[in-house]
């Protein structure tokens, strides 16, 4: 796959960062905390990193950084931005606003390397405006109906997916927008988050489903992490599964576990070198 932005690349277009948005019309769903998974590999594969938050009212990247900050351990960090929602009353002013700001926000960071943002879980402005500039889209989903239903509709029987979602419709329209704005293209991919330990009956219809959605609409589907405290613990610290020998945290067969799922999705998203990938 070519990578619009990395050193090297050979395009026509002007060098300009490649921009990693993690997306997801609902809450909950480990956006944050893959985005900071995400930042934390292309530091340490050597990429200048810039990160944008775009949810400024729950600001979850954000305190993920600070706590980083404040972790007392030397640990790379990306050039951090953060973009609040417009103040303004009348709706056509506000948007022009958020658009004039986030525009200066992404001319700002336009040196770096990547530029990954996050965005909220919910249908604003600035959430669409960072879907529209995506190079990829990442898009985690908690493996569960009800968390399924963002991307389709499915029959009663949950056997059949009967039509996409207003999210995937958005998606869809941004990729149109985008490949007649500038002949760009969007590498959407949807990660199954929170996967259950056991191989449940519901689990298994979730993955058909989402096979069935993927071929129709358009996605890769990459492997997520499984329900784990472990991510809630790291959090805390602003650490990531790989900043755990700086830490001098011991390793647990739980860290171990989740390592690996972590390189499986960075193997599906395939912007990090092999060489970063296996030291994870």
């Amino acid at each position: 796959m070519t990578v619009t932005g990395l050193p090297g690349s050979q395009g026509r277009r002007p060098r300009r960062p490649h921009v990693v948005c993690l997306g997801n019309e609902k809450g909950g769903s480990g956006k944050s905390t893959t985005a900071m998974h995400v930042i934390a590999a292309l530091l340490r594969d050597g990429h200048r990193v810039a990160s944008l938050d775009l949810d400024a009212r729950q600001g979850t990247l954000s305190r993920f950084l600070a706590n980083r900050a404040a972790s007392g351990v030397p640990l790379p960090m990306p050039t951090h931005r953060v973009l609040e929602r417009s103040k303004l009353d009348s709706a056509v002013e506000a948007a022009a606003d958020e658009a004039e700001r986030f525009e200066r926000a992404m001319a700002e960071l336009a040196d770096h390397d990547f530029v990954v943002i996050d965005t909220p879980g919910s249908d604003t402005n600035l959430m669409r405006m960072g879907h529209a500039r995506a190079d990829t889209l990442i898009t985690p989903l908690n493996d569960s109906f009800v968390d399924l239903d963002l991307l389709a509709h499915v029959d009663a029987a949950g056997q059949r997916v009967l039509y996409p979602s207003l999210y995937a419709e958005m998606v869809w329209e941004q990729k149109k927008q985008r490949a007649i704005r500038d002949g760009g293209s969007i590498d959407w991919i949807v990660m199954r988050n929170r996967l259950a330990t056991l191989d449940a009956r519901n689990k298994r219809k979730v993955g058909r489903l989402i096979d069935q959605l993927a071929r129709r609409i358009g996605f890769r589907l990459a492997p997520g992490f499984s329900e784990r405290v472990v991510f809630r613990e790291l959090f805390l610290k602003g650490l990531t599964l790989l900043d755990l020998a700086e830490s001098g945290t011991a390793l647990t067969l739980s860290h171990v576990a989740a390592r690996q799922e972590l390189r499986g999705l960075l193997d599906t998203i395939g912007l990090v070198s092999a060489e970063a990938r296996k030291a994870g």
